[in-house]
């Protein structure tokens, strides 16, 4: 096989499917003694040193982590940033993270912030914990701490290197006993060996080889196995519900049937039984929902109730529109898109009279303590949430709940239940991205000049995440059990809605819907709200480019003042070999035509930089990425590879999501519930991903895994108007609408 690359190999699969099995040992251990420590008694107070590290006696340091490992490389990258403070080898670091018993609770792991703010708070602790040895090691050495150095573990005599004493003979097997200094000196940029250097993924080879234990490989002692028996409205954002009978006469001996309300589940000796039991039991729902036809689902969310903010008001909008010489409208829509986890939701609950302890893929372990503190009715100190790696999440799908259904037949059972969702289950009913519908006008001086720019959008929160003010109502269960909760929440919706150019005259409105209005149960998919409104302000703004007679990038870059905005743009044009000029968009009645498209966003108006050129092919068969060239500014880099790993993953999920995700549905549910219903793109589809990275070493970092999501689908769709002078405003640019957009034209 020597010259096939791997991208190569996975074409060659084409979308045949790829199965990986897991032949690791199943995880039995809590993840204290997976890491030999034993139930220690630590801290996890985040202002404490010691909730942060351990110094074992033998050198080791385990790091640990509020923050949790989804595939995106954070647990490689923590390691190294807390070995380089340390001044240790990455080699003699571990790391446990998302364990409420052992690890501080530094929120939702979303939102590209682990490495943005959590890996902040875990560098000042090791930073303060660097200090407190100099100070020991000085007092032992018998000299001043300005005397004093620290290399690999060791801290040393700057004048006298050879008179040291080790970590771990200073502190070793003890605690710090100290509290995060704010004040404590970060080491300078130009001293780091580990940070900015491509260390290989620590959980990558045991993936590859079929030997990592995901949370759908965990087993305990008299483990049962449960399913969730579901009301026939399938994904809906209210379950006004009731259970009218149930008939169970014809279920096998020793399964048990558990009722809480509306929630109903069985539980048997094998995830077969449960499985053929659930589709045994005979039950009689009743309930008053009726979901709007999908074909005008954004007419009707456009027609609901909405609280209007005004998010930004700049200048004189209405005379510019007046005088303007012309003066563009456009409405851009986004579908209901899953979170398209390959393995669906698991989690393993063992419920007992004194704990609860829970094996999970949650992003949030302390937030998921909360809501299961709230469904059964416990203190949230009886609560063990213990982060257990799942398939991929890409935001809030069935994880949460899937472990509500499993505390609840745990409970019911009085031993340790696993409850793995089917396909069904997770693509009906895990929560969705929410659909959204955007308005857009722009005003055009003669000479071509931007000078007036409007944007509203109508759209529910992007969280309806486990927390503490949302009790067991985040969670299904909770749900079934209470009814679904009008979550106060305004998450998400408005996140790239302002866009960062010079515009004099500008104002933006989001109109925020009522989760309990909406059609589907709405939460937070990967990068929110930025990837609809980036689409339909970056599509727009080549509109006006296109209107004005000017070349798309020239546009861009007379707008923007942003020194770091411009430099990934300039740097994705030269790479991509951007050539001046207006969109050729060239009427296409058939064959086989070309385009190229340009798309900018700083993700949330404050975090990386990202520029994106998409090369497209077009013809009667459909849309195909052929190329993306993607310049990115994320400031400090810790891993390069790991960072050009997140921009693959990036371009190929929102490439999939801009040609062909789409949840459909009907007026009492989701109906797109199998692959077959809701297509990914496939191996052989995967475009070229070229990557430039401007490094800043003296910059914060800033999150890169979800920023390059945003600006793709915008550059695809414009890239299919370079090609064809045909603007598809909505996504997924299927070869239906295409062939439906070319026939109106």
């Amino acid at each position: 096989m020597s010259g096939l690359s791997r991208r190569g190999f996975l074409q060659g699969c084409s979308a045949a499917l790829v199965v990986g099995f897991s032949f690791g040992r199943p995880i039995m251990a809590t993840a204290a003694e997976a890491f030999g420590l034993g139930d220690i008694d630590k801290p996890i107070d985040r202002d404490e040193v010691d909730s942060w590290l351990v110094m074992r006696d033998d050198g080791q340091v385990v790091v640990y982590s509020g923050k949790v490992e989804l595939g995106t490389g954070v647990e490689t990258a923590l390691r190294q940033i807390a070995a380089e403070e340390l001044c240790i080898a990455f080699a003699t670091t571990s790391l446990v993270q998302g364990d409420t018993r052992l690890t501080p609770n530094q929120g939702v792991t979303s939102g590209s912030k682990t490495i943005q703010i959590g890996a902040q708070q875990l560098r000042q602790a090791a930073a303060t914990a660097r200090q407190a040895l100099r100070e020991r090691g000085a007092e032992v050495l018998g000299v001043a701490v300005d005397e004093v150095e620290v290399r690999d573990g060791q801290v040393r005599i700057a004048a006298t290197p050879q008179r040291s004493v080790s970590y771990a003979a200073l502190i070793g097997g003890q605690p710090f006993s100290r509290r995060v200094e704010a004040s404590a000196p970060l080491l300078e940029a130009e001293r780091y060996r580990l940070v900015g250097t491509s260390v290989p993924r620590v959980d990558i080879p045991a993936k590859v080889f079929g030997e990592f234990s995901f949370v759908q490989d965990v087993r305990l002692p008299g483990m049962l196995h449960g399913r969730v028996v579901r009301p026939p409205i399938t994904g809906a954002s209210t379950l006004p519900v009731r259970i009218e009978s149930i008939d169970d006469s014809d279920l096998p001996a020793g399964v048990r049937v558990v009722r809480r309300g509306a929630f109903l589940g069985v539980v048997a000796e094998t995830e077969w039984e449960a499985i053929q039991a659930a589709r045994r039991l005979k039950v009689v729902w009743t309930h008053d929902v009726k979901l709007p036809e999908m074909a005008r689902l954004h007419d009707f969310l456009e027609s609901l109730p909405a609280r209007t903010r005004r998010i930004v008001d700049r200048g004189e909008l209405h005379p510019q529109f007046q005088s303007a010489d012309k003066v563009l409208e456009a409405q851009y829509q986004w579908p209901y898109q899953n979170h398209d986890s390959i393995g669906p939701s698991c989690a393993v609950a063992d419920v007992r009279a004194e704990e609860i302890t829970l094996w999970s893929g949650t992003q949030g372990p302390h937030q998921l303590r909360e809501a299961i503190a709230a469904l059964t009715e416990r203190p949230k100190e009886s609560v063990r949430v213990i982060y257990a790696e799942a398939s991929g999440c890409y935001g809030h799908n069935g994880a949460d709940d899937v472990a509500g259904d499993a505390v609840l037949m745990s409970m019911a059972a009085g031993r340790p239940v696993r409850v793995q969702w089917s396909r069904e289950d997770e693509h009906g009913w895990n929560p969705k991205g929410p659909a959204m519908r955007m308005r857009l006008r722009g005003a055009l001086s003669a000479a071509g000049d931007v000078r007036g720019w409007s944007f509203r959008n109508w759209t529910p929160t992007h969280s309806t995440r486990p927390s503490a003010d949302a009790g067991d109502r985040a969670l299904l269960a909770g749900m079934l059990i209470h009814g679904m909760p009008d979550f106060d929440r305004t998450v998400g919706g408005d996140r790239n809605a302002p866009v960062d150019y010079r515009f004099e005259h500008c104002r933006v409105e989001i109109n925020w819907l009522a989760v309990t209005d909406t059609p589907l149960r709405p939460s937070a998919l990967r990068a929110l709200g930025a990837v609809p409104n980036c689409f339909a302000n970056e599509c727009f703004f080549d509109e006006l480019a296109h209107a004005a007679g000017r070349d798309p990038l020239a546009m861009r870059l007379d707008y923007l003042d942003d020194p770091r905005g411009r430099a990934v743009l300039e740097a994705a044009a030269k790479k991509a070999d951007w050539q001046p000029g207006r969109s050729r968009a060239t009427p296409w009645r058939s064959g086989v035509v070309t385009g190229r498209g340009l798309a900018y966003a700083r993700y949330e108006n404050e975090n990386a930089y990202v520029a994106v050129v998409a090369d497209v092919e077009v013809s009667e068969r459909g849309v195909r990425v052929l190329r993306v060239v993607v310049g990115h500014d994320c400031g400090l880099i810790i891993n390069p590879d790991g960072v050009r790993n997140q921009i693959e993953g990036n371009v190929l999920q929102a490439t999939s999501r801009a040609l062909k995700e789409e949840v459909r549905f009907g007026r009492e549910g989701v109906t797109s519930l199998e692959w077959g219903a809701y297509p990914l793109i496939t191996f052989a589809e995967i475009p070229q991903v070229d990557i430039v990275l401007i490094d800043r070493p003296d910059e914060p970092s800033l999150g890169a895994g979800e920023a390059t999501t945003a600006p793709v689908p915008a550059a695809i769709g414009n890239a299919i108007f370079d090609a064809t002078g045909l603007r598809l405003r909505q996504v997924p640019f299927t070869r239906q609408r295409l062939l439906a957009a070319r026939d109106e034209a």
